[in-house]
């Protein structure tokens, strides 16, 4: 019997909501605070309705930003699914009601220096885009485009995202200046550092596969001294044709030294594989930070 999916209940419906409103709010301040009054831009949707925004005042910010992505979250209805589009279009009219609002309230800026707006700038708004990701949306309709796109053409959703960018400074380089453009990459290359915090949190944790002929007594000691469990894959050889037993392991990074230490100290000749992993969830892992 297939396995019943569990839907969300109402305190995560209303939480999600909450957040979203949340993440709308702080990437409306960084705009209206930062990023306008320095003649900055983000890439993306943002991107392209700030500079049709200086070009045109007349056009609100809020007007563009749901305009240019409302044709994105059509046509990602049936490839991404109706909750993931309803989140993002709630998040999208929450950004262009805030903005809006502070607009509408003729705030001085936080700061004059086109370095620190693009530092705090970028940081707030990828929080704010990072909270709204992490909750189930999207204000910036370019991925979905690419999603969409990159399943006819040969190039990856990055690969898309990168190039529709490219554009976007090049245009804000002849709008703004050179200058000015350059502190719109660094605003936006913060931004995208912090939406990874935010949607990936702060633990960064390796996976490990290990090989050597003593997996016993390695694995043993990786519980023993590093209290980490393992799980043994079996494996053979390319070049011997010989059956191995490869070891798995999940650690911090703060546990990879010793993790080698200890591994060398029974088998010098032991082949390490490490890897990032972008999140660990379930089992009995729990980082050794906290």
């Amino acid at each position: 019997m297939p396995k019943q999916h569990k839907k969300a209940s109402k305190s995560q419906i209303m939480l999600r909501i909450i957040m979203i409103m949340l993440g709308a709010f702080f990437a409306a301040a960084a705009i209206e605070l930062f990023l306008l009054p320095n003649q900055l831009i983000d890439g993306g949707v943002i991107g392209m309705a700030l500079i049709i925004h200086h070009l045109a005042e007349r056009i609100g910010f809020g007007v563009l930003i749901v305009t240019l992505n409302l044709p994105f979250m059509y046509f990602g209805y049936k490839q991404i699914g109706k909750t993931f589009v309803i989140a993002s279009i709630f998040g999208t009219v929450c950004l262009a009601l805030f903005e809006g609002t502070l607009e509408h309230y003729h705030l001085a800026a936080f700061v004059d220096e086109p370095i620190l707006a693009a530092i705090f700038g970028g940081l707030l708004l990828g929080v704010g885009v990072g909270l709204v990701i992490r909750n189930g949306g999207t204000m910036d309709g370019t991925e979905i485009l690419g999603i969409i796109l990159t399943k006819k053409l040969p190039f990856s959703v990055g690969e898309f995202v990168m190039f529709i960018n490219v554009f976007i400074f090049t245009v804000a380089g002849f709008v703004y200046g050179v200058e000015q453009a350059m502190y719109s990459v660094l605003a936006y290359y913060i931004a995208f550092k912090a939406i990874d915090v935010v949607t990936q949190g702060f633990d960064e944790t390796k996976a490990v596969l290990i090989v050597s002929d003593y997996y016993e007594e390695v694995s043993d000691a990786i519980l023993d001294r590093l209290g980490r469990g393992t799980t043994k894959l079996h494996g053979r050889g390319g070049y011997t044709d010989h059956e191995k037993d490869v070891i798995y392991a999940v650690v911090t990074r703060l546990e990879v030294t010793k993790l080698k230490s200890v591994i060398h100290e029974i088998d010098n000749e032991a082949f390490i594989t490490i890897m990032d992993t972008h999140e660990t969830r379930g089992g009995r892992f729990k980082s050794a930070i906290h």
